[in-house]
Order: structure tokens, then sequence, then C-alpha cells
């Protein structure tokens, strides 16, 4: 019982060496042309089919790589897409298609809008495209109307004006989106 008590004393202890959780990250100066990398959630529910996954998106001005990963951190797709094409690998198969929301259509049976998700993502719309906006007291997005879709802001990392979202509810007819943001890097290399 003794041995019982010291390593739960040991596991407390250890729990005060954790480094601190990352500050909240604050939007580049140049959002449009920003490379960046976030470590996130995401939660689908689609038709009734629900599905989630942990999720880490590198987004370059060219390309963007996401990866759905399994509770367990192991990638269970990859969707990768450049100017030429769109490849999405998953349980070993591998699929092709000229653009990310097709072939996550074909493949996942829903899709996320890469073209205007990573202007989303940093809470801002995308200038390329028509856009209703709601605003808070303290001015930031608390709804964005683009696209076909509806984008909630349910939450910001911190209070400051330049505070990127932590936590986004989009919807588009029957297709509702998840995205709780934990970490972000910007200029990430790329693989």
């Amino acid at each position: 019982m003794r041995w019982l008590g010291m390593l739960l004393v040991g596991m407390l202890s250890g729990c005060a060496l954790l480094p601190p959780a990352p500050a909240p990250a604050a939007r580049p100066a140049q959002p449009e042309t920003a490379a960046f990398a976030l470590n996130g959630r995401i939660s689908i529910n689609h038709r009734g089919e629900r599905h989630s996954a942990g999720l880490r998106w590198n987004h370059q001005t060219q390309s963007d790589e996401m990866l759905l990963l399994a509770p367990l951190g192991q990638t269970a797709a990859r969707i990768y897409r450049d100017a030429r094409q769109t490849t999405l690998d998953e349980g070993g198969k591998h699929y092709q298609a000229d653009d990310a929301e097709t072939l996550m259509r074909e493949v996942l049976h829903w899709y996320l809008p890469l073209g205007g998700l990573h202007h989303w993502v940093l809470g801002m719309a995308d200038s390329r495209s028509p856009a209703k906006i709601e605003r808070s007291a303290d001015g930031r997005i608390s709804v964005l109307r683009q696209d076909g879709w509806e984008v909630r802001y349910v939450r910001y990392a911190d209070q400051s004006s330049d505070s990127l979202p932590a936590r986004l509810q989009m919807n588009s007819g029957d297709l509702q989106v998840q995205l709780l943001i934990d970490e972000w890097e910007w200029n990430p290399q790329t693989n």
C-alpha cells in the first residue's frame, strides 16, 4: 500500500514538470499569404453519420496537406492538394482527382471547403468571394456566411483583437463540421 502512495506522489509531482500550454497565437501581419500548420480536432455530422478525428493541417501558399488522425495518433487519411492535383490516401488505398472537395465527397462522403477554409480559420472572409459578416461587440467576426457555408466563431484563443479562432462551427446543407484548434505554427517546413 505504501508503494501505491509513493507512486501517486511521483505521478502528481511529474505533472508539475509538464511544459505550460502554448501562448495563444495572434493573426499574422499578412494573413492572405501566411503559411501555417495547425493541430486540433474535427467532428463531422453528415446525414446522421458522425465522424471525429485529430487534425494536422499544413497550409502553404500553393499547397495543403491535411492529416486526419485516429485516437492513438496514427494517420487515418491524408489529403494533399497543389496546383496540379489532389490525392487522398486512406486505409492503404490511393485516390486522385482534380479538386479536393470532389475527392473528399467520393471517398469520405463529406468534404471541407479548402479554398475558403484557410481564410476562415484565420478569422477572416475569403476576399475573392462575397460574404455576409456579423461581428460581436469587440469587432471580431461572430458569424460568416460565404460560398454556401455558415461559419460560427464559438471561441477565440483570447480577448485580444488579433486573436485567432479556437473553435468554429461550420454548416452547409446537411453537413455540420466542428473544428477545435489547439495549436498554431507559422511558416512551417514542408514535407
